[in-house]
């Protein structure tokens, strides 16, 4: 019997439940998934509030979580692709609390070699949605990147791949994680009034800001975006609201094959997550109450 975290109504963590399931057999062109390591992301607690219910209503139970990894433990029939005991990453818009799934092959990618679940169950989000504004904008060796939150997950897996494209980063965050920018071999900057003029501090020693990916969309970002970079088209942004729709800020696309792309880069060394909380799954409102509430630095994860 699976167990799955699920809810309800919208609400706050709290709406959160425990409760087994039973799953069908997978059927065509799909397997049976039991799960190792499950990602936590701010769209998860976004999703449980009913924040997104105009533009993504979801049916009631729903379970939440978009990103996992784990172990194929049954395939359907006349199924060819992966084979029971192949390790794999699930990428997903909801369902990804629970100890097994059934889910569409075409949703799973292949752990690559020296890559843990762990950190592979931190890949689809973190380091896709980087991967996939990194290729938007083109960045390449002689760019210098600004990165909006470039502490979280999103902005941290950033941070790794423009250099690995060769380009310098200058990434903000909050002053607690300016020892960890430095670290990830960043330029750190403090959020805060003064912004822009910190950056250009910094621009002194490495060049001016040529492209922009901001992970916070916030006014004080995209204030400082606009400033900061002449040329907005090289400018993209994790969440668009009103004031980078009004700034010509374009909002990030994601990519076809991010997953696999980012999990190549993670297997080569190139990209790491820093785990900043463990949760069992069964304690998955937690973990999604230090999400909403913390400056989380790199990803939470859930254990089933």
């Amino acid at each position: 019997m699976s167990t799955r975290i699920y809810f309800t109504e919208y609400g706050g963590p709290n709406v959160l439940q425990v409760g087994p399931e039973e799953l069908p057999p997978p059927g065509s062109g799909q397997v049976r998934v039991e799960l190792r390591a499950v990602g936590v992301n701010p769209f998860d607690w976004n999703l449980v509030a009913g924040v997104l219910k105009d533009v993504a209503p979801l049916e009631f139970p729903s379970v939440p979580g978009s990103e996992a990894a784990g172990v194929v433990t049954e395939v359907g029939p006349a199924f060819e692709g992966f084979a029971v005991g192949d390790e794999v990453i699930w990428s997903g818009f909801t369902g990804g609390y629970r100890t097994e799934a059934v889910v569409s092959a075409e949703q799973l990618t292949p752990v690559p070699v020296g890559v843990s679940l762990e950190q592979a169950a931190c890949v689809p989000v973190a380091g896709g949605t980087a991967y996939s504004a990194l290729k938007q904008l083109k960045v390449g060796p002689d760019d210098v990147v600004l990165i909006h939150a470039a502490a979280g997950g999103v902005g941290s897996a950033a941070v790794q791949i423009a250099q690995a494209f060769g380009a310098s980063v200058i990434g903000t965050a909050s002053e607690d994680n300016q020892d960890y920018l430095r670290e990830l071999g960043a330029f750190p900057v403090t959020y805060g009034p003064g912004l822009a003029e910190r950056v250009r501090a910094v621009t002194e020693e490495v060049g001016p800001v040529t492209a922009v990916l901001d992970a916070v969309g916030k006014e004080e970002s995209v204030a400082a975006t606009v400033e900061l970079l002449p040329d907005r088209s090289r400018a993209v942004i994790t969440v668009s609201g009103l004031h980078s729709q009004e700034a010509g800020i374009a909002k990030i696309r994601l990519l076809d094959g991010r997953v696999r792309e980012a999990a190549t880069l993670a297997a080569e060394g190139l990209l790491t997550f820093t785990i900043s909380q463990r949760f069992p799954l069964i304690e998955a409102a937690e973990a999604l109450e230090a999400s909403r509430t913390g400056h989380v630095r790199g990803k939470i994860v859930l254990f089933p």
